[in-house]
């Protein structure tokens, strides 16, 4: 499967951080620029999957940015805004965006609504990965207990992703806070025992140590029982 490009048009520095970092995680290819100016400059050299698309820039709105792409390209558009307003909305699908999702928002939410819109267009495969019990849906950003969603916060969800796919392998309590994409939600080696006995009681509170060990002085292993 080739790589997705993304294009995050977004001025503040801190979120698109925590966007890139999130969704490189989830191999794609993400180019930031915080001006429209220099968005026009990146799509007429390069190619791109999609845009994720901020409405309050500098130099012009965010609207008439999303019109001015949508006369030169016809890639994917995804609006991600503050502005609640219903007619932002309406004028930004009118002007040719696919999506329109209100900030604040998990950034899970965002890899679901990119992996929908792509794969609408065949560009995007589902990804699972499973064991007998368990399984990580990508696509969905959810992962499954015995057929049944897990209802996890997002560090809760890369923590417990993270686990599965290196089953049977002792992962350190630093490794796991450095795959940790979500910083402004929870983060830390001091926090990953908290994190770690939360997502245990999720899996089964009355076997807690059944699938995530605990390996004295280093970190924790997985194990599917």
């Amino acid at each position: 499967m080739n790589e997705t490009r993304l294009l995050l048009i977004e001025d503040d520095v801190q979120m698109a951080e925590l966007l890139m970092r999130f969704l490189k995680e989830h191999a794609m290819v993400v180019a930031h620029v915080t001006r429209p100016s220099q968005a026009m400059t990146m799509l007429a050299v390069e190619t791109f999957d999609l845009i994720v698309l901020d409405l309050s820039l500098p130099e012009m709105d965010g609207l008439m940015l999303c019109r001015k792409i949508r006369e030169v390209s016809d890639v994917h558009i995804i609006i991600s805004s503050a502005r609640s307003d219903l007619e932002d909305k309406l004028t930004g699908l009118e002007n040719g965006a696919d999506d329109y999702l209100p900030k604040p928002y998990d950034p899970r939410e965002l890899l679901a609504r990119i992996k929908t819109v792509l794969r609408r267009q065949g560009k995007m495969a589902d990804e699972e990965v499973s064991h007998s019990r368990f399984r990580v849906d990508e696509a969905s950003t959810q992962i499954y207990f015995d057929d049944k969603v897990l209802t996890l916060t997002l560090a809760e969800y890369e923590i417990l992703k993270l686990l599965i796919k290196k089953a049977n392998r002792t992962i350190s309590r630093a490794d796991i806070a450095n795959s940790i994409d979500s910083h402004r939600f929870d983060s830390g080696v001091e926090s990953i025992n908290i994190l770690i006995g939360r997502i245990r009681k999720k899996i089964d509170a009355d076997n807690y140590d059944a699938f995530i060990q605990t390996v004295r002085g280093i970190g924790y292993r997985f194990v599917e029982n």
